[in-house]
């Protein structure tokens, strides 16, 4: 998963969209992504996507995260079948990541954003 700023608007900051990246040498399919922010006192309503096939070596743009959303930490829970296996995994964006960003070079999508594994 990757957080990447997007754009510039005038007189608005960059919007920052997430994506799953697919970086194996198979497809996976039927994605089932379940995302929300929270942090101590707030929580988020849980946003649900679905894909049915990423191709190997590709991405998807997912959602835009709002701004005051970015301020939270965000978690992405991603179930999906690979090679007739059903995997899930949990990606976690903290807020201290976006405090300042600490971006680096997503080599899949050749842009810069917050890259997490």
């Amino acid at each position: 998963m990757a957080l990447v700023p997007e754009g510039t608007s005038e007189g608005k900051s960059k919007e920052w969209y997430a994506f799953l990246l697919n970086e194996g040498k198979t497809p996976i399919e039927t994605v089932l992504i379940v995302s929300e922010g929270y942090d101590e006192s707030r929580k988020t309503s849980r946003m649900r996507h679905s894909i049915s096939v990423l191709p190997a070596n590709s991405y998807a743009k997912i959602e835009l995260v709002q701004e005051d959303v970015l301020a939270l930490n965000n978690v992405f829970f991603v179930t999906y079948f690979a090679d007739n296996k059903l995997y899930e995994k949990r990606f976690l964006f903290s807020r201290e990541c976006l405090s300042p960003p600490q971006l680096v070079l997503v080599p899949l999508l050749k842009k810069d954003g917050i890259f997490v594994k």
